[in-house]
């Protein structure tokens, strides 16, 4: 397959080019700037420079694809809704070029308020929440009523391995300044994680076989207490563990304070997905995970 991924070089994305350049798909990466493309030119992918704004670039890419894969997201949480509206306008210019065709188109989202206080599975609806702005799946859900190919990708809060610069990077970051790995109230809140390359792999799986569900679960640790997380963060920094409230974490509070357990046993039975990296705990329990950058 033609596959043109947005967010190539990313951390999620660059395993998603990995797993498709090494089974021998032709990918095209979406880069926007010259060191980028330098990185993705070097995996044997083709290079698109622009960014998410270029709406025509990727209606184009879109067109001259077999599939699409859509990772790229800007976290840069002090414009979220600017950015989830960023995020939006991309999918429908995405799915509007492969509409009409079975063309399939993949789809990047999360957990955060889909099944709080419960395991969610590949078969819950997100709520509209609108305090909520991030709508990529909402939008691959409409582009799917229109007929398009369209499925979502839920990835696990951790996406973790080496070199992460998500929320665990976030959280050490947080508890070297403050002097304490903290968690919310008894820090029960779970987590699922995944390794990154086994959530590449996913992204791949499903994209060969036909993307045919509208949501995909990666995820391989169902979820971890939030407290564990944070014990060992501390116990690697040397620092003490405590409850702490949400004013806390700032920002961050409602990740930190989020239940955010899923299952993936559908999508494990329906792709053959058997995810093979580290659980979430064994993984940031390296010190490369505390390394200061």
């Amino acid at each position: 397959m033609r596959v043109f991924v947005t967010g190539a070089t990313g951390w999620v994305g660059s395993a998603v080019v990995q797993e498709l350049v090494g089974a021998g798909h032709k990918v095209t990466g979406l880069a926007r700037s010259d060191e980028k493309a330098a990185a993705l030119a070097a995996t044997g992918a083709d290079v698109l420079r622009g960014t998410l704004d270029d709406l025509d670039a990727l209606r184009g890419a879109a067109s001259a694809a077999d599939a699409v894969v859509h990772t790229a997201f800007n976290h840069d949480f002090s414009r979220f809704a600017e950015n989830a509206q960023q995020d939006r306008h991309a999918i429908e210019a995405l799915g509007g070029a492969l509409e009409g065709s079975d063309r399939p188109l993949l789809v990047t989202s999360g957990f955060a308020r889909l099944a709080p206080g419960r395991v969610a599975t590949e078969l819950d609806v997100p709520s509209s929440d609108p305090s909520f702005p991030r709508r990529s799946e909402a939008a691959a859900r409409t582009l799917a009523q229109r007929g398009v190919r369209a499925a979502t990708i839920r990835l696990a809060p951790s996406v973790h391995g080496l070199g992460d610069h998500g929320f665990i990077p976030i959280l050490i970051a947080m508890a070297r300044e403050k002097g304490v790995s903290a968690y919310i109230d008894e820090g029960q809140n779970r987590w699922a994680g995944v390794h990154r390359l086994d959530a590449g792999r996913l992204y791949r799986l499903a994209l060969e076989q036909g993307a045919t569900e509208p949501a995909y679960h990666a995820v391989a640790d169902e979820g971890t207490p939030f407290k564990k997380i944070a014990e060992v963060i501390g116990r690697r920094l040397g620092l003490p563990i405590e409850s702490r409230g949400r004013e806390h974490f700032g920002w961050f509070a409602d990740f930190a304070g989020a239940d955010m357990a899923a299952s993936s046993e559908r999508t494990r039975s329906l792709l053959g997905w058997r995810p093979t990296g580290p659980d979430l705990l064994s993984d940031i329990d390296q010190p490369g995970y505390y390394a200061v950058r």
